[in-house]
């Protein structure tokens, strides 16, 4: 078994080092061959030069940078695509996916699984955050065509066929908690507590989750758009019903009350625009699939410093040249 791990990088150069000391502690003595993917995402800090020095100085790390910042989706994809081993593994650079746990998920993943996923406890967050967490998946229950498991992320070992399966969907729009899921296959999870960022800051920022949650909800289903159809119908009812009481009052005599009618026209107006939001949602990412454009742009590859071992395959990017 030969084993890659793929690591996004956003100015995580202050931590590689850690991040190496740690990977080679936990997998000494239970993994035989493996190699570390190091995707540099456009990081404006030293992360590029400390991915450098370290494939420099253990043949069994290799790096690729970016031309600029594409977003963590398309640096774990990039990673995929040069992910040469029979196992693939994703984790983070700020080890708040610990790495001790990779043994265990390979020793499941053996006992023939495609996908171990590692699902993290909410110990340590923000009351707030784990409300509003706890939400978007109760919701996404209900929307996505596709299960989503709280506290499951993207910590997970794959097997090579799990991998492909992934490499061959072609969206530019990537959710990739909803991608695993949709491939299918026989998955495991396995519970680990969560752990605190060793150093820095999250780059996830409040409108990047949201943006992140909105990719999810709208990239495997059309649910939202079908409220609108039903709202719609029932407006319309309500307009005539309303219409016909004006009628009736003004041949009985009467006079039509003004009164309610700008919150109503208002209400309306707000229904209006929020339909039409959700519907420049779909069409934008419509847009964005016909363009075709590429997820990323490779500036730089470390090479390997050493051949690949026997049963491995060359990276997805050099099999399309």
């Amino acid at each position: 078994m030969y084993l890659s791990m793929v690591v996004p990088c956003f100015n995580e150069g202050h931590g590689l080092q850690r991040l190496h000391d740690a990977l080679v502690t936990a997998l000494s003595g239970h993994v035989g061959d493996y190699e570390v993917i190091l995707v540099d995402d456009g990081s404006t800090d030293a992360t590029l030069v400390e991915a450098r020095r370290l494939a420099a100085a253990d043949p069994r790390f290799r790096y690729v940078s970016l031309s600029r910042n594409f977003g963590k989706e398309p640096a774990m994809l990039c990673g995929l695509r040069h992910a040469r081993g029979s196992r693939v593994a994703l984790l983070d650079a700020d080890l708040q996916h610990p790495p001790e746990l990779l043994r265990r998920m390979l020793v499941v993943l053996e006992s023939g699984y495609d996908q171990v996923v590692a699902r993290r406890s909410r110990v340590g967050e923000g009351r707030c955050r784990t409300a509003l967490t706890r939400t978007y998946y109760r919701l996404a229950r209900w929307l996505l065509d596709v299960p989503l498991q709280d506290g499951a992320g993207d910590f997970r070992v794959l097997s090579r066929r799990a991998v492909d399966a992934v490499l061959s969907l072609p969206e530019h729009h990537r959710f990739s908690k909803g991608l695993f899921s949709w491939i299918g296959f026989d998955t495991a999870y396995l519970p680990y507590r969560n752990v605190r960022r060793r150093a820095g800051r999250s780059r996830w920022s409040v409108p990047a989750l949201l943006d992140h949650a909105v990719d999810g909800l709208t990239g495997f289903n059309t649910k939202p758009l079908r409220p609108a159809i039903h709202l719609g119908g029932a407006l319309v009812a309500l307009a005539a019903g309303g219409g016909g009481r004006v009628l009736w009052r003004a041949a009985g005599g009467g006079a039509p009350r003004p009164s309610g009618l700008l919150p109503v026209t208002l209400g309306l107006a707000g229904l209006q625009l929020c339909g039409l939001g959700v519907l420049g949602e779909y069409l934008g990412r419509s847009c964005a699939e016909a363009k075709r454009r590429p997820h990323y742009l490779v500036k730089e590859v470390g090479p390997p410093s050493r051949p690949a071992p026997a049963g491995t395959r060359p990276p997805a990017a050099e099999l399309a040249r």
